[in-house]
């Protein structure tokens, strides 16, 4: 039966280590970033944000060490930047603990938090999230996953924050590198009750379901023949490695990327080591 509390990617979250930085190298890739979140003390995180339509990209980093901040500091300590987590939109995140929880897994929350929200107007507001966590364990490709209920939907998706100058548009897969891609796509698909499929390439799919973005799991030298010319320099044999981005005009989009551009069949790229390790990847929608 297929989880009636979460459905598919909600955001993707990209752990930096120098946080103000992350976000000025985004915005010189022709992104808009939202101004600063700081989350609650007990997360000890700070963020920005990159929205797009349904779903949106997290730049994260640490700004003071706790217990829950713990898995994502020995992430940077062990791989560097990149791609640590993936976020499913939850319907109902209480709910959605107790479905897997009704599977023989112990979730981590719910868990309620908030962060300061400038509106365009100059406002201050605040975004409202309840979230829970599969277990620690439970990570596919070592990609950790979880689910966030958005209460103030409206200082998140905030119109303005929404245009980008290379035209991104949303997010189409979420490619994530390991040695083992048709073992880490059966793992997803057990935790989300997705079906994997295998791909011509030896890449496996899982739709994340509710017409979201896909997670496909391949091999470096998979991802290395799907686009040619790119150096992957930065990216380790498992764990997060690319986003491929829907781009509603392709011309935008190169000349927003200037000089960090590189063509690679149908798709323009940023290399990993241009976008804090993560291969950035836009093609037509």
């Amino acid at each position: 039966m297929a989880l009636k509390n979460v459905i598919g990617i909600d955001h993707a979250v990209v752990m930096v280590k120098d946080l103000d930085k992350a976000a000025e190298n985004y915005r010189q890739l022709g992104f808009t970033i939202s101004p600063r979140g700081t989350h609650s003390a007990h997360m000890g995180t700070g963020n920005y944000t990159i929205m797009f339509d349904p779903d949106y990209m997290e730049l994260l980093g640490v700004l003071v060490a706790t217990e829950h901040n713990a898995p994502a500091r020995a992430f940077v300590d062990r791989h560097g930047e990149g791609i640590e987590r993936i976020a499913f939109t939850a319907v109902d995140s209480a709910a959605g603990a107790e479905e897997i929880r009704a599977r023989g897994l112990t979730p981590i929350g719910p868990t309620d938090f908030e962060r300061p929200v400038t509106l365009p107007d100059g406002t201050i507001s605040a975004a409202k999230f309840r979230t829970f966590m599969w277990p620690t364990a439970e990570a596919p490709g070592g990609v950790r996953i979880f689910a966030c209920q958005h209460k103030t939907r409206e200082t998140v998706w905030i119109p303005e924050l929404m245009k980008h100058a290379n035209a991104a548009r949303r997010i189409k897969q979420t490619l994530i590198a390991t040695p083992e891609p048709a073992q880490e796509a059966a793992h997803l698909g057990r935790l989300i009750d997705r079906e994997p499929k295998a791909e011509a390439d030896g890449a496996v799919t899982v739709p994340s379901g509710g017409e979201r973005a896909d997670f496909v799991y391949l091999t470096l030298d998979q991802l290395g023949k799907r686009y040619p010319g790119v150096p992957l320099a930065g990216l380790s044999e498992r764990g997060g490695a690319a986003l491929v981005l829907v781009s509603g005009d392709l011309a935008a989009t190169e000349k927003a990327l200037g000089s960090t551009a590189v063509r690679s069949g149908p798709a323009i790229c940023v290399p990993p080591a241009k976008a804090n390790g993560t291969l950035l990847a836009f093609v037509a929608g």
